[in-house]
């Protein structure tokens, strides 16, 4: 019988020299303490403390027991402060996953305000493009989905980040560069340069081409923006991106971009945050949230 009692006290004893002292420092009488170590003398049957010393010396079995608690008592405090901090949603992990790689061009600025703020955090990445984000985020393998999907699943809050146009991205010499409107038939005999995700899920399918039962002649994906503008200016096919995105590559003249349809305001998407309900109780993750917030001031 070796409880983190027996341990505590040990320390007491060698840090404060008496009973008296070390039972002031434990809030116990020094009776209770005296009859601590005569219970674990007698478990034991070894004398651990030379009693009539001043200030108490500790025979070689004494200094085994501190020696165990030197090693263990730190580590059980430090566990126990851990399991208060997660208790309350100071530390933890925040694993982020994003539909759109071009998302992370206004994230990782967020995520550099969010370390200096919650530094005890595990901030981690899902790596490419996942089929299913939504079940990850559902099932705790994933924290945080940015996506303009909003689907209806247990447990799942989503929390609104802006809203953007859907733009068609072209090559300045693509013959629909001259046009002043961009309809579903335009496109049908097009190739589309789009991130690898199911074609239902791209904002120009889901709310251009498929309202209108038409298809691009071929898809081709890649999962960088880059090498995606690349493709277009080279003309090996169009895109659709966000307003945001393509903006910075319309100013280097490598692209431009039309409004898709009729109407004035275009192909316009909501972006989200999807999150766990439960999750949302955790400290860090109001803070990250709140910095999410700022989005819609500080994205265009």
């Amino acid at each position: 019988m070796l409880d983190l009692r027996h341990l505590t006290m040990m320390q007491a004893l060698r840090d404060h020299g008496s009973l008296a002292k070390a039972s002031e420092e434990m809030h116990l009488t020094a009776s209770a303490v005296s009859h601590q170590l005569k219970e674990l003398e007698n478990y034991f049957g070894i004398t651990l403390v030379n009693r009539r010393t001043r200030p108490v010396t500790f025979t070689p079995a004494g200094q085994e027991i501190l020696a165990l608690a030197d090693s263990t008592v730190p580590q059980i405090n430090h566990t126990k402060v851990t399991l208060k901090r997660l208790a309350h949603g100071q530390t933890g992990r925040l694993k982020l996953a994003s539909e759109c790689h071009s998302c992370f061009d206004w994230l990782m600025p967020i995520l550099g305000e969010f370390r200096a703020d919650w530094g005890e955090v595990e901030i981690d990445f899902a790596t490419g493009f996942e089929p299913y984000p939504h079940d990850m985020v559902q099932s705790g393998e994933v924290d945080v989905l940015i996506t303009t999907s909003k689907l209806l699943m247990n447990g799942l809050t989503y929390l609104p980040l802006f809203e953007y146009e859907s733009r068609l991205v072209l090559a300045p010499t693509h013959p629909l560069a001259k046009q002043s409107t961009i309809t579903p038939d335009d496109l049908s005999e097009q190739t589309l340069i789009a991130y690898p995700v199911e074609a239902d899920r791209l904002d120009i399918m889901e709310k251009f081409m498929l309202p209108a039962n038409k298809q691009f002649a071929e898809i081709r994906t890649t999962e960088l923006t880059a090498m995606l503008i690349q493709l277009v200016a080279s003309e090996r096919g169009v895109a659709g991106l966000p307003d945001w995105v393509v903006a910075d590559y319309e100013k280097k003249g490598w692209v431009i971009s039309k409004r898709l349809g009729y109407d004035k305001n275009g192909i316009v998407c909501q972006l989200y945050a999807a999150v766990r309900q439960d999750s949302l109780a955790l400290a860090f993750m109001q803070g990250f949230v709140g910095l999410l917030g700022r989005l819609k001031d500080n994205v265009k």
